[in-house]
């Protein structure tokens, strides 16, 4: 599922148009990035998702096809974790297909 496939599923369901379904998606996405941007408050939705940000100390690596050391600097990333609603969803059974007989 695609960006443009989101947003058709949730003006469906909204009963609203995509283009306000495509504004209400890239608003969500804006204020979850300066939120990790900022890096003060986690960003959570209780039983869906949450995404905060991370600080990686700097480390000597080594480079796979030369065994050489590597240094990658210290840098910032983004940490998203899984609710309890979406990994019981992840893991709901499909319906069985009717017999074909």
């Amino acid at each position: 599922m695609n960006k443009s496939d989101v947003i058709g599923a949730m003006a469906e369901r909204a009963g609203t148009s995509s283009k306000d379904a495509g504004a209400c998606l890239d608003a969500f996405f804006d204020v979850v990035a300066d939120a990790v941007a900022a890096g003060g408050d986690k960003v959570s939705i209780p039983g869906w998702i949450s995404f905060e940000q991370v600080h990686r100390a700097a480390r000597t690596a080594r480079n796979p096809q030369t065994g050489a050391p590597v240094e990658v600097a210290a840098r910032n990333a983004c940490k998203v974790s899984v609710g309890s609603k979406l990994k019981a969803a992840a893991n709901r059974q499909p319906p069985a297909a009717a017999p074909s007989w």
